[in-house]
């Protein structure tokens, strides 16, 4: 076993009681606290403007956030004898956001927006202008995913024998690409019209996972996809995740959207955006994606089974796109 997580822990004060794995890292009760080790295999700069966002937010006391520790040397990168670079974070017991319960969904979207609303007070650095602090556009996602459907559609419509997941996708794709070009011809045009000050810092990868629910208190976690763009796509991303799981239910749905507007109220443009990408047929693409970069050879029948789901909530899923457009 790599016991190089024990040099890189040592070069922090405080001492170590108990190491466990977890979300693919260590967590370590410490003397001064529970901690997160992991390793880390990018660079100081966005480490840099990840605490700089990280420690605003905790200034602001809006929400928890899980913040970077720095080594004795004042470091935020700690490099074990064998070369393996980690960070360490402040950390919490709390659980994952369940899906399941409607309380803890509204709870958390209306959180969400706090968390918009004190990364709104951010003001932004010219520094910040490059690499992964800034986003492309996001229509520009949703013309490489389309590109990215047509190239797996050309070579299912070129194999002679087609297995039942590819046959389901020739059944409705056409279909799902109308929405695809819809939904980014829609969204470009909102982005001609929108002004840089319509750009905010954004967590990037806002899901269940990354919102943990306590005792009387909601924490954001694994802010290492934080940018600047539109944080509707913030938004949309934990919406949408809800409402697969729950077969598009309009009512909580609409929820949703009054929790948010409760905390920071969206403006007909976030809305026009919110409506373009839950138009795009994400979950289509994906598996699409998955299919092309994957052995055709075997496809799994739990690939298919997901494109039927996919079919079956459609209607629920258009008469939900029709009460927020």
């Amino acid at each position: 076993m790599n016991d190089s997580y024990m040099d890189a822990l040592q070069q922090y004060e405080g001492e170590t009681v108990s190491v466990r794995r977890g979300r693919g890292a260590w967590v370590c009760e410490r003397t001064d606290g529970i901690r997160l080790l992991k390793e880390y295999r990018g660079t100081v700069k966005r480490l840099e403007f990840e605490e700089c966002i990280l420690n605003r937010l905790k200034e602001l006391g809006t929400a928890s956030v899980d913040q970077y520790v720095r080594n004795q040397e004042g470091n935020l990168l700690s490099t074990a004898p064998d070369g393996t670079k980690y960070v360490l974070k402040e950390w919490f017991t709390d659980r994952e956001c369940s899906l399941k319960d409607n309380r803890e969904i509204l709870t958390a979207v209306s959180r969400i927006a706090g968390l918009h609303r004190a990364l709104r007070q951010i003001p932004w650095q010219e520094e910040w202008d490059s690499g992964s602090m800034t986003a492309p556009e996001l229509s520009s996602e949703m013309e490489r995913h389309s590109r990215e459907m047509k190239r797996a559609r050309t070579y299912i419509r070129g194999k002679r024998k087609k297995s039942d997941f590819e046959l389901c996708v020739m059944q409705h794709f056409e279909a799902y690409y109308e929405q695809a070009r819809d939904a980014q011809e829609g969204l470009k045009r909102l982005e001609g019209r929108q002004s840089q000050n319509r750009l905010f810092l954004c967590h990037g990868d806002l899901d269940q996972h990354h919102v943990l629910i306590g005792a009387g208190d909601v924490a954001f976690i694994e802010f290492n996809q934080m940018h600047r763009g539109n944080q509707m796509a913030d938004l949309y991303r934990f919406m949408r995740k809800v409402m697969e799981k729950h077969g598009w239910d309009q009512g909580l749905g609409l929820s949703m959207l009054e929790s948010y507007d409760r905390v920071l109220p969206a403006g007909r443009e976030d809305r026009d955006c919110l409506y373009c990408l839950f138009l795009y047929p994400e979950k289509y693409w994906k598996q699409l994606n998955y299919y092309f970069n994957a052995n055709k050879a075997w496809i799994p029948d739990k690939n298919t089974e997901k494109l039927r789901s996919l079919d079956e909530q459609e209607d629920s899923r258009r008469r939900f796109l029709e009460v927020i457009r």
